[in-house]
């Protein structure tokens, strides 16, 4: 089922002093420091859904981060997790983390040779596709943001044949890569980006994602305005 994701906006009348006591708060509540817009903090809140887990999140814009959130994350960096004592502030660490912390669904396969590829998966998501939408949201109009915007259109449209098979990544059930995946294909209008023909297996495979309850959950307002 769904997450029940108790989130709070930065800023808002009353959010001082609840953010101000997060260091005892996170003793015994776990709590997301959460961007609304990047694909980082997305794929945190979707593994949050995928996992059914009751948690506070608090979105944060990125020029305003509250200062125990600057003492917590030595790095400034969103998404941070914090669970009791323990700061997570990597989204690749954080998803890991829940998925061994909770392990019911697994999002990963039991199987130590597939498990080892699918984070082969991961390590190129967040080198290729990650790396390009960085320099995208940089700078959109930028001429480093074009070519970006081309590179990764090539690559996404390159692995179509890798979701004509299974319902999900090379499987099938949703598992962390489908995680990683899904925030960046969600963001393809906001990157100007619009798949050719041949990537209809794609387009089957992110509606359906889409489609999800626990993607419909893990949406913020900001990220729900990027498709209509």
């Amino acid at each position: 089922m769904p997450a029940r994701l108790c989130r709070r906006e930065w800023g808002q009348a009353g959010l001082i002093s609840a953010v101000e006591n997060v260091v005892v708060a996170r003793r015994a509540v776990m709590t997301l420091f959460s961007s609304p817009s990047d694909p980082w903090s997305h794929r945190a809140r979707l593994v949050l859904a995928e996992k059914g887990l009751s948690i506070e999140i608090i979105d944060v814009d990125p020029g305003k981060m509250p200062e125990d959130l600057l003492d917590l994350n030595p790095y400034h960096s969103l998404p941070t997790l914090v669970d009791r004592d323990l700061v997570l502030y990597d989204s690749r660490v954080i998803i890991d983390y829940l998925d061994e912390r909770f392990p019911h669904p697994p999002l990963m396969p039991i199987d130590p040779i597939t498990r080892a590829q699918f984070r082969v998966a991961l390590y190129r998501l967040e080198r290729d596709w990650y790396g390009l939408a960085r320099e995208i949201e940089a700078d959109t109009s930028s001429k480093i943001a074009a070519q970006s915007r081309k590179v990764l259109a090539e690559a996404i449209s390159a692995s179509a044949e890798v979701f004509k098979a299974k319902p999900f990544f090379l499987s099938d059930e949703f598992s962390l890569v489908d995680a990683s995946i899904a925030p960046i294909l969600w963001r393809l209008p906001t990157y100007d980006i619009e798949l050719p023909v041949q990537a209809q297996p794609i387009v089957r495979y992110m509606n359906a994602i889409f489609a999800r309850p626990t993607f419909r959950a893990s949406l913020s307002m900001v990220e729900r305005g990027m498709r209509r």
